[in-house]
This record gives structure tokens, sequence and C-alpha cells, in this order.
């Protein structure tokens, strides 16, 4: 598949610039990302958990929800998805089915991590991982099973060992390391190093693209120094998501407070700001362009719509 999704996102992964991976749950999410040239989306399992299902990220979705999902994302947007595999939903079966299902999906990389089923989000206490060889069995299994449809998605493998119950960092990038040599991972991602030093070291000792996520005290380090250290990506798994629930927060205050006046206040802000308002109906496929050029081409005379002699609320802001 010399332009699918996969190659498309692996070529960002090699090239000499830190691929940008901003996280997002809806298609929508997906649109905006795409029109400004992001390198991918990275649909989180944690966002996917708490946005789209409302519920914590403790394992109770599962493959069906996260793949339908991917699913949603890819049938309207072009941009390679990276969807969180979470443990392959279970052992080396369960991994197995995922793989054909995200690939099936057009799904352009899946990571598969160490942890133990139900897991715990990456960032939070009470992970356990799994024993290194089924850890390597089951990132063994989904290349193989990649392989053998044919696809070009990208296996990424990933270890939480630094911060679980008996694991630390030299641990982590052992297994990382093996999850490259021996498992045939195309991408390793290395969970929460605590330091600078620490991600600089595993990108240098793990072979093939690297995305270390930082988990150390603020601040994060800066696309420069992701760059400086060889960092195939960066991931922000939160960051759509994180300031759009805020903005929603505050206007919700505001509005309980204000009323219309808030709902005015921000429409201004929208239409004086730097980038303008959201062009909301431009980002949707079909565009209204599209609609219009379809109808005009195949639909009767008598059965087209009269867009200039009827009324429709205006799109903008």
């Amino acid at each position: 598949m010399a332009d699918g999704p996969g190659t498309r996102l692996k070529a960002s992964l090699e090239g000499p610039e830190v691929a940008l991976l901003p996280g997002g749950f809806s298609p929508f999410m997906a649109r905006m990302i795409e029109e400004l040239g992001f390198d991918g989306l990275f649909m989180a399992g944690s966002q996917t958990n708490i946005y789209v299902y409302g519920l914590p990220d403790i394992g109770l979705i599962g493959m069906r929800e996260m793949i339908e999902n991917a699913r949603r994302i890819t049938a309207v947007s072009d941009i390679p998805v990276f969807m969180d595999g979470d443990t392959g939903f279970g052992n080396v079966l369960n991994v197995y089915r995922t793989v054909r299902e995200a690939a099936q999906a057009g799904v352009a990389m899946m990571s598969l991590e160490d942890q133990e089923a139900p897991k715990r989000s990456g960032t939070a206490a009470g992970r356990r991982c799994i024993s290194e060889e089924e850890a390597l069995g089951k990132v063994k299994a989904a290349v193989e099973e990649r392989d053998a449809l044919g696809s070009d998605m990208l296996i990424c493998a990933r270890t939480d060992l630094i911060g679980s119950e008996g694991g630390d960092y030299e641990m982590a990038v052992d297994r990382c390391i093996k999850f490259s040599e021996v498992a045939g991972a195309d991408v390793v991602w290395i969970n929460t190093p605590s330091t600078f030093v620490q991600m600089q070291d595993a990108c240098a000792r793990i072979p093939g693209p690297v995305i270390p996520l930082y988990g150390g005290a603020p601040p994060a380090p800066n696309l420069d120094e992701w760059k400086q250290i060889g960092a195939a990506a960066v991931l922000f798994p939160s960051m759509t998501t994180t300031v759009g629930t805020q903005a929603i927060w505050e206007m919700l205050n505001d509005f309980k407070e204000r009323g219309v006046d808030a709902l005015r206040e921000a429409s201004e802000r929208g239409r004086s700001g730097r980038w303008g308002p959201v062009n909301i109906q431009n980002l949707l496929r079909p565009s209204p362009h599209k609609v219009a050029q379809l109808e005009a081409d195949h639909l009767p005379q008598e059965a087209q719509r009269d867009y200039e002699n009827t009324w429709g609320h205006p799109t903008q802001m």
C-alpha cells in the first residue's frame, strides 16, 4: 500500500522533523487537525473513554467501541489515525482480532501496551505489567497478523513499566529494545520517563522510531528539545479535550450568570480573534459545495432544492 495511511505516517515518523500528533476523539476534531496540516491524530483511549462514553480510563470499554470510533474518523478524514489499542483488549487471541479490525478500519498505527487487563491510564497509579515473555508474544502476534493481511498499518509497542509495580526505567528500556529487535515492532513507545536525560538516553538506545511520553515535572520539553533527542513523534493526548472542556465549562458558568450577553461576547471573540471563527460547514464531509454539486449533477431539475429563495441559518459564529 504505497500511499496508505500507515505508509504516510511512517514517512513522518522517519523524517527529519518531529511528527506532531495532537490527541482527539471525534471525526470533527480529526478534520480540524487535518485541515491545519498536522502529521496525524492520536485517538487516545483515555479521551475516548471520557468524552465518548463518560467513563474513567480503567479498561471499561472494549475493542468494538474503540474500532467503531476509529472507523467514524477514517470515514471522513484522510489524516493518519494512531489508535490506542490498549492491551489488545485481552491476551494474544484478542490481539489477533484487534489487529484485523483496526487494519480493516483504516487505522494508520495501533499501539499495544504491556499492562495487565483490565488496564489503568498510562499516567495513573496502580499499573501492573505482564511478563516480558507474554508482552513480546503479543507484539509478535500483532506484527504477524498485520503482515498476513498485507496491511501497511504500523504496530507501536508500548511499555508502562516506568512507575508500575516492580518496574523501573532500565527495565522499560530493555523491554523496548526487545520490542524492536525481537518482536519486530515498527515503532516503540516508552511511557513516562521522568527526565529529559532519560528521554535522550531512551531514544539513543532503542532501535527504530521512538516515542517517549514525558512523565516528569513541568515544564515539559519544547519542540526543539524533542527534535534534539531524536524523538520520532510527540503525543499530546489531551490537548484538544482539555482546552475545549475548560472553554465549555467557562461558557456554561458565564451563561448561567449573565445569559445571552455571554454568548454574544463569545461570538465576538471568535470573529475578532487571530484565526477567525471556525467554519464548521467547510470542515464537514461532504462540504456544502460538494452537496450542491451532487444535487446539480445527479438530481432531476424538479427535485433540486431552491437555495436562493429560501432561508437558512448563518453557518458562521
